[in-house]
Order: C-alpha cells, then structure tokens, then sequence
C-alpha cells in the first residue's frame, strides 16, 4: 500500500490542480528501521509535495499532524486505526489533527486536540490558503453516552436455570470464567447470550480501549465513534488458534482481544483452544510475526460451553445416551487439566421442566441482578485501590493469603473437598477466589463456611465430567 502510494499521490495532485514535478523525489518515512504499513500516509505525503515545490504557503505545521488514503481525484478517503493513531500523535506532543471526514467522529472522543474533518486534498489546501476553512469538528460524548442503546437480551426472558443465573452473576461479580455443560437445548447460548446486560457499563477509559482495538481490526461501525457496550463476541465452533489469538503478516487483534474488557463466548469447548491458557492467565496476547511482533490486550471473560458427550446426552433425564463409555471418556478427556483449571466456575445445565417453561410468574430481571452486580464490583475496587487490580478474579497468591483468610471450619471444608476431589493447587486458588465473590455479594467481610461449600460446588464438575 506504501509503494503504491505514489501513483495515488501523482494523480490526485494532477486531478486537484496542481503541478506533479518532473523530477526525482524523494521522501524520507523515518524511523526508516520501523516497517510502514497502509495508505494512511497519502496525505500528508501529498501535502508535502505540494509544499515544497512552493505551489502553497503553509504556516507552522509542528503541531499538526495529517492522516488519509487518497483517491485518483483528490478525494481522501478514511482509513483504520485512527483512534489510536490520534492518541499517539497527541502523546508526542501534536495537537492539530487532519483526519478524513469519515473518521473525524471517532478521532473527536479524545480531548485536548483540534480535530479537522478532510474531505479532499483541496480542501486541504484551500485551508492553508485561507480561501475556505475547515472548521474544528466536536462531538457530545455526553449525549452519546446518554443515548446509548442498552442491551435487549435479559435474564427475565429465561425460565427455570435459577441454578445457572446464580452462577453466571457470581461470575459477573468477581469477573470469573465460566463453563456450561449440558446437552443440546437446555439454554447455554441462550444463557450466555445475556451475561453483558448484568456487567458493569464500561468507563470511558474501557471504552476507548474496546474502541482502539476494533478500529485498528477495521471493525468500527460508521456511525459509532465510540463502543459503549462490552463486547460479546461468539466466534464458529471451528475457529482456528490464529483466529483466536490473532495473526498475519503484521498481527491484527484475533477474537481474544476483540472481545477485551467483554465476553468471549466459545461454544463446544475443545482441545485446539489450548491457546487460551496463557492469555486468560496474563490478560495480554503477543503475536510473533517476521515482520513485527505485537503484544495486545484481551482482558476477557470466557464463557464456554460444551456437550457431556459425544451425542450430547449422558446424563440427560430425558433422552438416552448413545455413548460408550470409552467414547465418552475420549470426548471428555480433550480438555487438558490446566485449561480447566484456568475456568473458575463449573456448572451444570440441566433440561428446563415444563412447569418453568409454562410459568406466567415474572423471573428476575437483568436490571436487577446487574445492581448487585455494580454494588460488589464497587466494593473490590476500593478494596484492591492500591494493588492495581478490579476484581476477585485477579488476586495472585500473596493477595489471597491477605484477602481470602478461613477460619477452622472453613479450611476444614476445603480440605476434605481437596483430598477427595483430587484438586490441582490452581483450582485450590480459584475456589477461594470464587468464596470471595459470594462473600462480597453477601456482604460479608470474612468468608463463611457456606460460601466454601457453594464455591466447591462450582468445582464438583471437575470429578464427576473429566476424571
């Protein structure tokens, strides 16, 4: 895209004008040890031309900085990743932002910079020869922020499964990873679909964060400046590592960073996913390519999904499983160890009864559970406001010794649980993150031997499905 970028620039300047001189140009694209990638350097670069052969007079440009793809005519078109571009220019000390008309919104979420909306290269021009100027381009992020559509899936809309709402809003609360296992039917999609109506709104600092991320991956909606909703985003059963993670000749974001400071939902949890193991763990993914090697963020929550079985019936009260138990075994056993562990919470979901499906009585709705929610995330972020973490599910083992102390009877639950159950040391760990949230939730400032006993439960699954 840069090496044909000089064709683009000599007929747009052509096509606006003015004179493409007849002689040998060169143009210095410094750090010339840093590879240069995309067409957002047209303007600017035309803009140079057309300033040192003196066909117009621009005044100090130090502070200004010029961003765009040109069309054959002059016209300049927008381009991906202008948001994090803005942020940068700004960082380095520029204010004046020439942006195509396309991405002023999206440039305009930052403040303290000047954003101009470009429409073409004689505008552009036209601008610095004070024959038409373009004026500074701002939006109301109060406004925006205020008519912001919320999320239309809730958990009223859910019979019966009060079992698994009660886990998927601990998981909420504490910011846990989650795996539903049931058979085909029984409402994991349906479930999983409506965790973002009961999480915490994003902060404008979360916001721009999500938003960075979708711009450079060129996934912005035009008409959304700004992502005020966490991202749910439920890749194909059949996606690849690379997609995960992200990938290509220079990395772009894969699902695990797109769906940063939201929700990853994979459907049919199975052994090629062992590349989650070290994102979920550190909350970054770094890409190793020939050409650059990118670290991004993907501060995520998983909820995943999967089958009992093969046919997806063992264990279903209403239907027979087909299985043997050697396929069985074999089906359950492609999930490592390791990668379960890195899941907090195990449940369960079981076939609705007709009872719940034909209920006339109002479930509880998302608004609800969602205070309950905001009311626990408020209290951990004041509480871990000087260890540079937000939630329960962030605590390493020296926070756990502080936060997390059990009493007698306590550590006695945990250690039958342990002994019998044949818990790894990292699921030890996530149990005592998981009673933390139920304690916040409940309001208690210690744990209590009840919130033990309801965190092993949620680890119960690890015996009883993958033994």
């Amino acid at each position: 895209a840069v090496k044909e970028a000089k064709e683009r620039i000599r007929s747009a300047i052509k096509n606006t004008g003015f004179r493409f001189p007849a002689k040998h140009i060169v143009i210095n694209l410094a750090p010339a040890s840093k590879r240069k990638e995309g067409s957002g350097y047209d303007l600017p670069m035309a803009l140079s031309i057309i300033c040192a052969t003196e066909q117009i007079y621009a005044p100090d440009l130090s502070k200004c900085a010029f961003f765009g793809e040109l069309s054959l005519d002059g016209t300049v078109q927008p381009i991906n990743g202008i948001l994090p571009m803005v942020i940068s220019a700004y960082k380095s000390g520029f204010t004046d932002m020439f942006v195509p008309t396309e991405n002023s919104d999206e440039a305009a979420v930052i403040e303290g910079v000047n954003i101009y909306p470009v429409s073409s290269l004689k505008a552009l021009c036209d601008h610095f020869c004070d024959i038409q100027k373009i004026n500074v381009h701002k939006i109301d992020l109060t406004n925006y922020f205020a008519s912001s559509a919320s999320n239309v899936l809730d958990f009223c809309d859910v019979k019966g499964q009060e079992n698994v709402k009660r886990a998927l809003e601990i998981a909420a609360a504490g910011n846990h990873n989650v795996l539903l296992i049931g058979s085909p039917g029984t409402g994991k999609t349906m479930l999983a679909q409506r965790m973002p109506s009961i999480l915490p709104d994003l902060s404008f600092d979360e916001a721009l964060e999500v938003t960075k991320i979708h711009s450079i991956a060129g996934l912005l909606p035009k008409d959304q400046p700004l992502i005020l909703n966490r991202p749910f985003r439920s890749p194909h059963h059949t996606i690849s590592s690379a997609g995960l993670s992200g990938g290509g000749s220079t990395p772009k974001p894969g699902e695990l960073s797109l769906a940063h400071n939201g929700i990853l939902f994979l459907d049919e949890l199975r052994d090629s996913l062992e590349v989650l193991r070290q994102p979920l763990e550190d909350g970054n993914v770094t890409i190793s390519r020939v050409n650059a090697t990118l670290t991004y963020p993907c501060n995520i929550m998983l909820i995943a999904s999967m089958n009992p079985c093969k046919c997806g019936y063992f264990g279903d009260s209403r239907r027979q499983c087909t299985c043997t138990p050697t396929q069985v075994n074999r089906y359950r056993s492609r999930i490592s160890g390791p990668l379960l562990d890195r899941i907090d919470i195990q449940v369960e979901v079981s076939n609705v009864d007709y009872e719940d499906l034909s209920s006339t009585e109002n479930s509880e709705t998302s608004a609800e559970i969602k205070k309950r929610v905001n009311k626990t995330r408020k209290l951990q972020l004041e509480r871990y406001k000087d260890y540079n973490i937000y939630s329960n599910s962030q605590l390493d083992a020296g926070m756990l010794k502080k936060f997390c102390p059990l009493g007698e009877e306590e550590n006695a639950i945990l250690r039958a649980a342990f002994d019998n159950l044949g818990l790894s040391a990292r699921a030890h760990s996530r149990i005592l993150k998981v009673a933390r949230t139920i304690a916040d939730l409940e309001g208690s400032e210690n744990i209590k031997s009840e919130h033990i006993a309801e965190a092993i439960q949620y680890r119960s699954l690890d015996r009883k499905y993958f033994e």
